[in-house]
């Protein structure tokens, strides 16, 4: 008797474990919890590229709260900000879902810090390339006269002239239903080129606000998918930068909504670059925790774009291997090294038959003073188009030659010339022109530093080939030139062919 008694309470002592532990490993979880479960879980949203710091910490913090209430929401399990049971608690309906996905998805040993999202494996673009450009509403009438002549050359233009209030709705800065846009906008239609204006905002607090805010994100998608239809545009390019990273999943719903209210209409992403951990940091360096704490959802990107134009252009002194392997002077706008790391690196998470190369048409003026440790102190003058400094080099006699990004360029002596800010046709508007000032070690140098000189770098039309032919080599979809205005290198139209 004492033996079956024995036995039994071993029977309910282990029967009681089991069921303890499998309440443990099916319990909710939420905000706050940790455990071994939670650190599953993370793993899991790793593996399907929601969890983009890529630590399984075993810690449910902010960054896996918002990463599961992306994956509910893109799974249409929930996806409301207002207090309603599950949103952001990993129950049973949410497992299912996570468990079914993830259960042929294998994490490996290890996740990259470099990457944010589910890498993408694509095959190249091999057919022809896509040109297009966009035009700056504050040089229309320039930008359209320009343009006209070479429209059969490109296959989407996209005027630049949306703009956003702080109210979040829609302001036509371009006034686009008058001309030059309704000629361009006829002849584009007659030559079967798309039109896709852009909205452009850049205020990272607003944005936040707007589109965290269901009733005002739904509203704007509404707007613009309103504007696209009412105007018979071919689709809307969305160019909302300075963004938080905060608002980065808040972005991703609102690109969502937008792409499924457009219908048979385009919509294009223009993001800005995004450079490799190993190009931003030297080796030795602390790279801070919040380093791929980006603003951008790659992913996202690539399920609710149509085109992805990565801005490829205002690199100055940022690439901090570039910079110690190239000789000085170097601050170019665009290297065709940077840029296809920038490509690389997108292509990991974005369809390459989707990426658009933005490519200059412009170029920067630096003061450049040598340190007595043998680097340079850059400091970023003003952007220029290329008349301003072809005029330059006129006045002074000097023929301007391939720099080591392979831009045209050349240095001289300020006190020959003093420098004077471009003015009318030569100042060259761009979407976010670098700043400040930066000490920089290059590889040697090809003029004389004993003394402080200015540099001139820009973009002209062998630049843009090198691009056109990074593309192709690449396997990408095409290039888009920023800028249509009458400003750049003429010899630019040749290339885009």
């Amino acid at each position: 008797m004492k033996r079956i008694l024995f036995f039994l309470f071993s029977f309910l002592l282990i029967l009681s474990t089991i069921v303890s532990d499998v309440s443990a490993a099916t319990r909710s979880l939420s905000l706050g919890m940790s455990g071994s479960d939670v650190t599953e879980l993370q793993s899991k949203l790793i593996s399907l590229g929601y969890l983009v710091s890529g630590k399984n910490t075993g810690y449910f913090g902010p960054l896996t709260d918002t990463a599961l209430k992306k994956f509910q929401c893109d799974k249409s399990i929930i996806c409301t900000n207002a207090a309603v049971s599950g949103y952001g608690i990993y129950g049973p309906k949410t497992r299912t879902k996570l468990v079914a996905l993830t259960s042929s998805v294998s994490l490996g040993s290890g996740t990259s810090s470099s990457t944010t999202s589910t890498t993408v494996s694509s095959a190249p673009w091999t057919g022809k390339l896509e040109f297009s450009g966009w035009i700056p509403y504050w040089r229309k009438e320039k930008g359209v006269e320009d343009t006209l002549p070479h429209l059969s050359q490109l296959s989407s233009v996209m005027p630049f002239g949306f703009t956003m209030k702080s109210d979040g709705t829609l302001a036509d800065t371009a006034k686009i239903n008058e001309e030059p846009w309704k000629t361009l906008i006829a002849e584009a239609k007659k030559k079967g080129v798309r039109v896709v204006p852009t909205v452009m905002w850049g205020d990272g607090e607003t944005i936040h606000a707007v589109l965290s805010d269901d009733t005002k994100r739904v509203a704007l998608e509404d707007e613009i998918a309103k504007l696209v239809k009412d105007n018979g545009f071919d689709g809307i390019d969305i160019d909302f930068e300075a963004k938080k990273h905060e608002t980065k999943d808040y972005f991703s719903t609102f690109l969502k909504g937008l792409y499924q209210r457009m219908g048979n209409k385009w919509v294009y992403c223009t993001v800005e670059a995004r450079m490799p951990l190993s190009h931003r940091y030297l080796p030795g360096q602390t790279i801070p925790a919040d380093a791929t704490d980006y603003a951008n959802d790659y992913a996202a990107m690539n399920k609710y774009c149509d085109r992805v134009e990565i801005m490829a252009y205002d690199q100055g002194y940022v690439d901090k291997v570039l910079n110690r392997a190239r000789t000085a002077p170097y601050a170019p706008v665009a290297d065709p090294a940077w840029v296809e790391n920038l490509v690389e690196l997108a292509a990991q998470s974005i369809d390459r038959k989707k990426i658009v190369i933005g490519v200059p048409t412009y170029g920067y003026e630096y003061s450049v003073t040598p340190t007595s440790s043998g680097s340079y102190l850059y400091k970023m003058l003003w952007a220029f188009n290329y008349k301003y400094a072809t005029d330059i080099a006129n006045k002074l006699g000097i023929t301007p030659t391939r720099t080591s990004a392979n831009e045209i360029g050349f240095s001289y002596d300020p006190a020959l010339l003093a420098a004077v800010a471009p003015e009318g046709d030569d100042v060259a508007g761009t979407q976010h022109a670098l700043a400040g000032a930066e000490i920089v070690g290059n590889a040697g140098a090809t003029v004389d530093t004993s003394k402080p000189f200015n540099f001139l770098s820009w973009s002209d039309a062998q630049a843009i080939k090198d691009k056109v032919n990074l593309a192709k080599k690449l396997g990408v979809r095409g290039v888009a030139v920023f800028k249509f205005d009458g400003g750049e290198d003429m010899g630019m139209w040749e290339v885009l062919k």
